[in-house]
């Protein structure tokens, strides 16, 4: 399963509240980096997935430089719904230290003794480890690695694949938090203990770090250089509450710390591929919290050989259709508006008519989203900045469903449709230029754009490959949710004059 960009910013209601307490006092959590703040902190546009939030007055008040630190309830609910919906994170620093003997290390491993032994070693025996041999070819020498690092040894009589793997040594943990790591993973004891802090608040489920390449002794080659600045597995500088269809849409499993309790029955058994989004879209449907945590870093062995990494994207692509059957449109390509994706059309047939055409749509976009913001904020300000993220998101999606979704159509329509071959060759290199100038790779920008369409081309083969097996084109179609507006609080009813809690709502474009 490979990220995609989120769709433009609606303007709902925040989610409803998990199961839990609220936070407890001396918390601090802080808005994240592309959260936006209007009419002096009464206004947010931002979270995961992307929305507008207004705050009572009084709520508004306990935020102060982007941060909100929980000194009593109100300050607590304000701290928790921001949390919930994805607009803030907590201050890791804040939160209080996690106890190493609460947490169990689970590793399956299959024929990779050198990796196992690099792990072990790297833990330092600092916590309980469980090393599960998925039916290694030379059992003996699994068992040797964890015996010399001190680790119990689950040896499994058939190979059962990374989730049953995991679930073989999940079966085994009895202490509460458990972290789930890949033998081609590097990572400190101490770097798990940290994630685990997140689980001190009741409704996070599991956190994973930020996972980037591991360094190697010789010269990196160019596909080296661009996973080490673009991998599948990296989920990039910025802290995010974990949700389908937002900036982080997936976390890997490669390297994740979760509270046993929020686990259920583990991973599913027989998905060998794209299980460990299954399990965090699962959790996030029972409305538990997944979060990543790029302040804690992991290190993992990327694929570098040419076939192997080609290989491996399409492996990615392969697993959307069993995640489109467990979880229906939460793994959409993209998620456009009906106006989005008129807007989108409209520029694609690239017909004199298109620029007048998308202008009128963008205009009523504005319109709608001006009758429906509360009347006490400022509107101008406020649907500029909805309509340019709900614009701005929509141009990602297009271009990634011609390049990576689509391109065995797109590619082939482009020998026979000049306009579609324009539209092609303008999005690989605008898309490769843009992502290159986030990236910032250690890589030319001509080799970082051909490594970038070929990791599209990859993973877009698995993803059909997938879904003519699966015999359902599900995971290739896009999701157009209906408008969700709602008129804001009239004269008399002003947002969250109650005072029970920050009131937060709003409507749709």
């Amino acid at each position: 399963m490979s990220p995609h960009q989120p769709p433009g910013p609606a303007v709902e209601p925040g989610p409803a509240v998990g199961p839990g307490r609220g936070p407890e006092r001396g918390l601090v959590v802080e808005l994240g980096r592309d959260v936006r703040v209007y009419d002096d902190g009464r206004t947010l546009v931002g979270g995961a997935p992307p929305r507008l939030l207004r705050l009572q007055e009084r709520a508004a008040q306990h935020l102060v430089g982007r941060q909100v630190h929980v000194v009593d309830d109100l300050s607590g609910k304000l701290a928790d719904r921001l949390l919930a919906c994805g607009a803030a994170g907590p201050v890791l620093s804040a939160l209080p230290p996690a106890d190493p003997s609460q947490l169990t290390v689970v590793v399956p491993v299959r024929d990779r003794e050198q990796a196992l032994d690099r792990l072990l070693a790297g833990l330092g025996g600092g916590l309980r480890v469980v090393v599960v041999d998925d039916h290694s070819r030379d059992p003996a020498t699994i068992a040797r690695v964890a015996a010399r690092h001190g680790a119990e040894l689950v040896a499994l009589p058939h190979n059962r694949g990374p989730a049953g793997a995991r679930n073989a040594g999940l079966a085994a943990v009895a202490t509460p938090f458990v972290a789930f790591v890949d033998s081609d993973v590097v990572v400190a004891a101490d770097s798990l203990v940290m994630l685990a802090r997140h689980l001190h608040l009741p409704r996070v489920a599991a956190v994973t770090p930020r996972i980037l390449g591991l360094p190697t002794t010789g010269r990196p080659n160019w596909i080296s250089r661009y996973e080490n600045a673009r991998s599948s597995l990296d989920a990039g500088p910025d802290a995010a509450l974990v949700h389908p269809h937002s900036r982080v849409g997936w976390v890997p499993g490669a390297c994740l710390v979760a509270r046993v309790d929020a686990l259920g029955d583990g991973f599913t058994d027989s998905m060998r591929v794209a299980e460990d989004v299954d399990l965090v879209w699962r959790m996030v449907a029972q409305e538990r919290q997944v979060r990543y945590e790029p302040a804690v870093t992991a290190w993992h062995d990327h694929r570098t050989r040419p076939a192997a990494w080609l290989n491996r994207k399409a492996f990615y692509g392969t697993g959307a259709h069993q995640l489109a059957r467990r979880h229906g449109a939460a793994v959409a390509p993209a998620v456009l508006t009906p106006l989005a994706g008129a807007t989108a059309a409209v520029l694609l047939a690239q017909r004199r008519w298109s620029v007048p055409a998308a202008l009128t749509l963008v205009a009523v976009m504005c319109t709608r989203l001006t009758r429906v913001l509360p009347r006490d904020c400022d509107r101008a300000r406020l649907t500029a900045d909805l309509a340019g993220r709900g614009l701005a998101a929509t141009a990602s999606q297009t271009s990634a469903l011609l390049l990576r979704h689509w391109w065995p159509l797109s590619l082939p329509g482009c020998l026979v449709s000049r306009r579609l071959r324009r539209a092609v060759l303008t999005a690989a290199i605008l898309d490769g230029l843009l992502d290159y100038r986030r990236s910032v790779p250690s890589l030319d920008p001509a080799r970082f754009v051909l490594a970038r369409r070929l990791d599209d081309i990859a993973y877009g083969a698995g993803l059909w490959a997938g879904a003519l097996r699966g015999g359902s084109p599900r995971p290739l179609l896009p999701s157009f949710p209906p408008h969700r507006g709602r008129a804001p609080a009239r004269r008399g009813r002003r947002p969250g004059r109650d005072g029970n809690a920050p009131a937060m709502g709003g409507t749709g474009p």
